[in-house]
């Protein structure tokens, strides 16, 4: 079968470097945790366990050792916590989460009310949400409800959202009422470009597979975005998830991965596709 890898795919840089960090750590000591999972890919998670990480979901579960502040952030309450403990802290933070904390922390203190267009549940937004007293998360226009009328209103995105999304929200909330609107651009390029990337290569393919955590944001947002053009996408997390039923009788496929998909992932996935003749399904 032949099979096309989309140009901008797979690890982003600050997913790499959080992986380099972990790395890193993990050769020098022996007690170390993840507050959260690192990066959004189990696989990944599941080889840096093997290599003796620990990842729990509340600080209280840690009491000493050394912890990785993951891609995604941690509130400064969480920071804070751990400080009081005197853990280790190694800061493994995307760079443009830090941003995205730093302009929210900046909006509050010059009166703006904070506005986060993103998914509540994400830890990414809830990072950013403990930076700050009081924001608004705007998933999508049935939250609008959420934004106080008459107010200046600072707005940031999360980093994975579209740049559709993040325009078709900036109009729903400029047809709202307020005093004050300032909007800074706080998606990551990296995530734009794999998505057009992504979207152009699914138009020239029979079927469309998007590697990657079924948890992680912007893997399903690829997908999302390419299902739109080709109804024939797969989200999957790893060659195991293949239904041999969805290449029945194709003979082009498109291959593409979210920012979080290890390139061991993407290799073995191309690979074992390639071997296949589609047309014995």
């Amino acid at each position: 079968m032949k099979v096309i890898v989309a140009e901008k795919c797979g690890f982003c840089h600050g997913v790499k470097n959080a992986i380099s960090i972990a790395e890193k750590v993990l050769a020098l000591e022996d007690d170390v945790y993840s507050l959260g999972s690192i990066i959004h890919n189990k696989d990944m998670v599941e080889r840096l366990a093997q290599a003796g990480l620990k990842t729990v979901s509340q600080v209280e579960q840690i009491q000493s050792g050394t912890v990785l502040i993951r891609s995604h952030g941690a509130a400064p309450q969480q920071i804070a916590k751990l400080k009081e403990k005197g853990v280790n802290i190694v800061d493994a933070t995307c760079v443009l989460v830090k941003r995205v904390q730093h302009i929210a922390e900046e909006f509050e203190r010059d009166g703006y009310k904070v506005v986060i267009i993103g998914d509540e549940n994400h830890p990414e937004i809830q990072a950013v949400m403990g930076c700050v007293k009081d924001a608004v998360v705007i998933a999508d226009e049935s939250d609008l409800h959420k934004l106080p009328e008459d107010a200046r209103l600072g707005i940031v995105c999360q980093t994975t959202q579209s740049p559709e999304h993040f325009g078709r929200m900036l109009g729903a909330i400029g047809r709202c009422r307020f005093k004050e609107l300032k909007v800074i651009n706080t998606l990551c390029e990296e995530a734009i470009k794999r998505q057009q990337s992504a979207v152009q290569l699914c138009k020239q393919v029979d079927v469309m597979f998007v590697l990657g955590g079924m948890e992680s944001a912007n893997t399903r947002r690829l997908a999302d975005l390419c299902k739109k053009e080709n109804s024939e996408t797969f989200h999957l997390q790893n060659w195991n998830g293949l239904d041999r039923k969805a290449i029945f009788g194709k003979d082009i496929a498109g291959v593409t991965a979210g920012a979080s998909t290890p390139e061991w992932i993407i290799d073995e996935f191309v690979k074992n596709l390639e071997a296949i003749d589609s047309s014995g399904g």
